[in-house]
């Protein structure tokens, strides 16, 4: 059985370590114009923290989670259109995958 080949966006770039997304529009974060944030890789210590800060609210705990990750505060990450938050969830999935390339 043929394995499924695993098509990466336009708008995301992988490394093992990081993801660049590409937004679909410019934001403001950091109180800095752009249109594309970079995740890093979590660690196991910043997945506890963000789970332990808000362990009844699992979107709140990926905020702060995700905050960390991309160095931007949670209020910036809540003002990203629906699309492009999607987008940050898509790259941090592919980041802790362990079979990606």
């Amino acid at each position: 059985m043929a394995k499924e080949i695993d098509i990466i966006p336009e708008w995301l770039t992988i490394t093992v370590d990081s993801a660049t997304i590409k937004l679909s529009k410019i934001v403001k974060v950091n109180q800095v114009d752009t249109d594309q944030l970079v995740m890093r890789s979590p660690t196991v210590r910043e997945v506890r923290h963000a789970t332990k800060a808000c362990p009844d609210d699992e979107d709140q705990s990926e905020m702060i989670l995700f905050a960390s990750l991309t160095d931007a505060g949670a209020n910036d990450l809540c003002e990203l259109s629906v699309r492009d938050y999607k987008r940050l969830q898509a790259a941090y999935f592919r980041l802790v995958r362990e079979d990606r390339v």
